[in-house]
């Protein structure tokens, strides 16, 4: 079985798409058979690799939603070697359709599960918010949640919001949900404030976070203009490297063996 992570972070602009795009990127590079999915209602993953969301066929409404097959709505691009289930402009409506559902939390769950036996890694991006569709994305996270945490002051405020969130749908829905780890992002080295953004994070997460810290980077924030990760855009930068290093701890983290690439 592949394993499924959800990358979640309430608050915007903490890298959290950045991160899942570029790790999933790395991540097929060294082998692996990677799905990403979407169900942010900006559809920010999507473009970033490309897809005009607004000609899609259908992706993640459809396959929470609907009862049609999920399999029919992945698209694959062969030359990164990756797959993504995409987000459409209907899946705004989402939240409000799913209030009236049967067993609404475990929709997504439900639905990615037998994809584990054909994909080694499943990362599912959340819209910054804690609504239903958040709520599918932590419950689907069978093999725990990716934090992304932006080194900056107010990055830290809500964080305990997410986490309040997270132990109560480990209460009441998935006893096994686990946080995965903690992504420090966005780091400027010029700032001290940055150093004790790190220091606090790691005080209240401790081993929960990752050693690898991902760097503030223009090159990241190019790269979705160009539908490309930054695997491609700008490989040997300092934001490529960042996303490799985090794309082995991950790797090894979980036991697999890195390939020689």
């Amino acid at each position: 079985m592949g394993l499924i992570y959800t990358i979640a972070n309430q608050k915007g602009g903490v890298g959290k798409t950045t991160s899942t795009i570029n790790l999933g990127a790395f991540l097929a590079h060294y082998g692996k058979n990677v799905l990403l999915v979407d169900i942010d209602p900006q559809a920010n993953a999507t473009s970033s690799l490309g897809i005009d969301k607004k000609n899609i066929a259908g992706g993640t409404y459809e396959a929470i939603l609907e009862e049609n097959n999920i399999r029919d709505y992945i698209l694959h691009n062969p030359k990164l070697k990756l797959s993504i289930l995409p987000a459409s402009p209907d899946l705004a409506g989402a939240e409000i359709e799913l209030v009236n559902e049967v067993g609404r939390e475990t929709l997504l769950k439900r639905k990615l599960l037998p994809l584990a036996e054909e994909y080694d890694y499943i990362l599912v991006d959340c819209p910054p918010s804690l609504g239903l569709l958040t709520l599918n994305g932590l419950v689907a996270a069978v093999n725990g949640i990716l934090i992304p945490v932006q080194c900056e002051y107010l990055a830290m405020e809500g964080l305990g919001d997410l986490v309040s969130t997270i132990e109560r749908v480990r209460r009441v829905i998935s006893p096994d949900l686990i946080i995965r780890g903690v992504i420090l992002t966005m780091f400027d080295t010029r700032t001290n404030l940055a150093n004790d953004v790190v220091l606090e994070v790691k005080k209240h997460f401790e081993e929960q976070v990752f050693n690898t810290i991902v760097p503030r980077s223009i090159r990241l924030a190019e790269a979705p203009s160009y539908g490309i990760p930054i695997s491609l855009y700008s490989p040997g930068s300092i934001g490529a490297n960042a996303y490799q290093e985090l794309a082995k701890e991950i790797l090894l983290g979980d036991g697999h063996q890195l390939p020689e690439v």
